[in-house]
């Protein structure tokens, strides 16, 4: 099995069981994302503590890779500080972008599997919304979109 036919493992699987997947009732913070797009809609939720993301989930509808991305980004985040969200979205972002060195691939783990999303423009938005609406999140802010 070649790389390209693990990272696509890692996105259905993602895809079809993501995890994190439910309403956060003890949410202190939330934010909406929309890529009208692909007509991808998100809502993310963060319990905070101690500038720790306590807990954090999603809800909504979308592409495999929204879904998928938003499942991996919910591991990926819960028990990181607030800053080091921010650095994980920066790190991101630059994956779906402009991609990464070896080093920066190890690093990001599962979240690599994103980076075949880079040679597919029109999907950067769609592996990205759930990343913007998490920063809105951490920012208070109740909406965000693609656009």
């Amino acid at each position: 099995m070649d790389l390209r036919d693990l990272y696509r493992d890692v996105i259905v699987d993602h895809n079809r069981s993501p995890r994190n997947f439910r309403r956060l009732d003890t949410a202190d913070r939330r934010a909406q994302g929309f890529n009208p797009l692909c007509g991808d809609k998100l809502e993310v939720y963060l319990r905070m503590g101690d500038d720790r993301i306590e807990d954090i989930s999603f809800e909504g509808s979308g592409c495999a890779i929204s879904v998928a991305s938003a499942s991996l980004m919910t591991e990926m985040l819960k028990g990181r500080t607030e800053t080091q969200a921010r650095e994980l979205f920066e790190d991101v972002h630059a994956l779906l972008t402009r991609g990464a060195d070896e080093a920066a691939l190890a690093e990001l783990g599962k979240l690599a599997a994103l980076g075949g999303v880079r040679d597919y423009p029109s999907r950067v938005k769609c592996a990205s919304l759930c990343w913007h609406a998490v920063t809105a999140a951490l920012d208070d802010v109740a909406q965000v979109s693609t656009e």
